[in-house]
């Protein structure tokens, strides 16, 4: 879906464009390089950059991977200090027109791209499939209550309340709440180290170019 989604506590979505922008340029990738990589057309990612166009969790997660960075980068400034409390209100959220949230719950650490979020699926709701990482990342998923269809690689796996799980990250994985009932999970994310941008994924679920 193109044009509708995304929603992040506290950041504008000019904002936004300009650090996918910044970090665009700081790899040295024109806007048609980064749409090869991403699997998404040139004109979403212009209009993303300007800030006139919302993406989808699901572009957004292809933009930061194309760019071998993570979704948490993108939204946020590197913590500075050996420690940070963030505050329930200073959390970024991100909420998918399709009915599902994602709460970012860790700072962004300098070099360190890691990720801890806690994810709301609605029932009901399948939230996509989402392309593999960078090599050698690793992904830990832990159910707080509802069942979750994980997939990995096409293979479903079914997850209760109280499972967990971990999956290579550089795989294909999707997430689904088949259930009647809201579905939360918490999930971890160490990304592999990159030199740059990712190789290209195709789109899978449905294309981004709408």
């Amino acid at each position: 879906m193109e044009g509708e989604g995304v929603l992040s506590s506290g950041l504008s979505m000019a904002e936004l464009g300009l650090r996918i922008r910044g970090e665009r340029r700081a790899r040295g990738l024109s806007i048609e390089r980064l749409a090869g990589l991403s699997g998404i057309s040139r004109s979403m990612v212009s209009e993303v950059e300007r800030g006139t166009k919302t993406p989808t969790v699901l572009v957004l997660d292809r933009l930061a991977t194309a760019l071998g960075t993570s979704i948490s980068r993108l939204l946020d400034e590197p913590a500075h200090g050996a420690m940070r409390v963030l505050r329930h209100a200073e959390q970024r959220v991100l909420r998918d027109p399709s009915g599902w949230e994602r709460r970012v719950l860790s700072p962004v650490l300098g070099e360190v791209e890691f990720e801890f979020m806690r994810t709301t699926i609605g029932p009901g709701v399948d939230a996509g499939e989402f392309v593999p990482h960078a090599p050698g990342s690793r992904e830990y998923l832990a159910v707080e209550r509802g069942g979750l269809r994980l997939t990995i690689d096409g293979r479903p796996h079914t997850l209760a309340a109280g499972d967990s799980a971990y999956y290579p990250g550089d795989r294909r994985h999707a997430f689904a709440n088949d259930g009647t009932t809201d579905c939360v999970f918490y999930l971890a994310m160490e990304l592999g180290q990159t030199t740059g941008a990712v190789g290209h994924h195709e789109p899978r679920r449905e294309s981004p170019d709408g």
